[in-house]
């Protein structure tokens, strides 16, 4: 929804670039676990979505007014893969690069989740529901117990524990969107009479 916005208004107005950029980092270190585990269903759905965050990315930077902050956030991610990169393969023994990778991407993932949280709390101290995106949260739910089983079924932990937050995160916004439901937000103050 966030890239059919930019594309019709062609504007980034209200639309966050953080979240492009680390789900990017994040689709790039899975898809390298992947690889590493010779596993096919992790490169391809992170190989897929690597590619759409960098559309996102670019489509993101060609409608932003203000670049200069947004190649030094894409100069950053960037720096941070290669070092990353040059750390597993120059660095860590080919013993332990698998687990160490996977426990890099396991926090990352769960930080990736958990960073929401904020939102949250502004949501409770509003009573509001408008700075969430529903779809976002369906999306959240959906991916975040399809990978919780996929761990589970490789008895994977470092595919299966990061995504347990992200279906806790979500059933709280889905509690939310029960609780807070949109017909009762109001965008005005009512005028003394």
């Amino acid at each position: 929804s966030d890239l059919r916005q930019m594309l019709a208004t062609k504007s980034v107005e209200n639309i966050q670039f953080l979240p492009f950029l680390t789900t990017d980092a994040n689709n790039v270190g899975w898809l390298g676990y992947g690889c590493l585990k010779g596993d096919g269903t992790l490169i391809t759905v992170n190989a897929i979505g690597a590619a759409l965050q960098t559309l996102y990315i670019l489509v993101y930077l060609y409608y932003s007014p203000a670049k200069r902050p947004v190649l030094l956030q894409i100069l950053l991610l960037m720096v941070v893969v290669v070092t990353g990169c040059g750390y597993f393969a120059l660095l860590v023994d080919t013993g332990s690069r698998l687990g160490r990778l996977g426990l890099f991407c396991s926090v990352f993932t769960i930080t990736m989740y958990l960073s929401p949280l904020a939102d949250l709390a502004k949501v409770v101290r509003s009573k509001s529901t408008r700075c969430l995106s529903f779809p976002l949260t369906v999306t959240t739910f959906v991916a975040s117990s399809s990978w919780t089983l996929y761990g589970l079924q490789l008895h994977d932990p470092y595919i299966t524990v990061p995504n347990v937050p992200g279906i806790v995160t979500s059933l709280v916004r889905f509690w939310l969107f029960r609780w807070y439901q949109p017909g009762q937000d109001k965008s005005y103050s009512p005028l003394p009479a």
